[in-house]
C-alpha cells in the first residue's frame, strides 16, 4: 500500500489558511487536522496557548507545549493515516512554531528545528502550501473576530512571522507552495488545488 501525502497549510493569523485546509481534505478525501488542538490532548493544550489572559507563558514554555501536542499529533492521527494509505491536511504544522517561536518569539530556529523533529520521528509535510497576504490584510479580516492570544500580537511580531516562512519557502521550493491569498476565495482554492495535484501520486 503506498503511504499516504502529508500536505500543511501555513500563514498569518486571518489568511484563509483553514477554510482551505478543509476544503482540500474534502476534495481528496483525506484526514483534516489542526494544530494544536488535532487530539484530545491536543485540546485541552490548545486552550491554554490561545487563552488571551496566559499572558503570563514564557516563549519556552510556549514552545515546549507546542511540541508536546505535535508529537502526540504525529503518534495518534498523522502517521496511523499516512501509514495506511491516507492523505492528511493540517492547518498548521512544525513550520507554524519554526515561524512563530522561532523567528517571532526569537528562540532560535535552529534549536527548534531540532527539538520539533525529534518529536516528529523525522516525520515532515510533504507539501507546505503557504498562503501569503500582506499583514494589514491580515488585520482587517481579524477586526471581525473575537481574538485569540496569537492574534493580539503586535505587528512587528507578524512582521518577523511573515519574513521566517518567507525564508523557509525559499529555502526549500520542492516541498512549499506559495499561493496568493488576496485573490477571491474559489480562486484562492483552484490555485491551490492546480498546485496540489502534480505533487500527488
Amino acid at each position: 500500500m503506498a503511504r499516504g501525502r502529508y500536505i500543511a497549510f501555513e500563514g498569518l493569523e486571518g489568511c484563509g489558511k483553514s477554510t482551505h485546509a478543509k476544503r482540500l481534505a474534502e476534495t481528496l478525501g483525506a484526514v483534516a487536522t489542526r494544530e494544536p488542538g488535532g487530539t484530545r490532548i491536543g485540546a485541552m493544550l490548545r486552550a491554554i496557548l490561545t487563552d488571551p489572559d496566559n499572558t503570563d507563558i514564557d516563549p519556552r514554555t510556549e514552545f515546549f507545549l507546542m511540541t508536546a501536542d505535535r508529537a502526540q499529533h504525529m503518534s495518534e492521527v498523522i502517521e496511523p493515516a499516512l501509514s495506511s494509505g491516507r492523505h492528511v491536511v493540517s492547518d498548521r504544522s512544525v513550520y507554524s512554531t519554526l515561524a512563530y517561536q522561532g523567528y517571532g518569539r526569537g528562540l532560535g530556529v535552529d534549536t527548534i528545528r531540532g527539538i520539533s523533529e525529534w518529536a516528529l520521528k523525522q516525520t515532515l509535510p510533504d507539501i507546505v502550501v503557504w498562503i501569503q497576504i500582506p499583514h494589514d490584510n491580515a488585520e482587517r479580516r481579524l477586526a471581525k473576530r473575537n481574538l485569540d492570544r496569537f492574534e493580539r500580537e503586535e505587528s512587528d511580531f507578524f512582521a518577523r512571522i511573515a519574513g521566517g516562512f518567507a525564508e523557509m519557502a525559499a529555502a526549500d521550493p520542492q516541498r512549499w507552495i506559495t499561493i496568493d491569498g488576496t485573490l477571491a476565495k474559489d480562486d484562492v482554492q483552484a490555485a491551490i488545488h492546480a498546485a496540489v495535484r502534480p505533487r500527488l501520486p
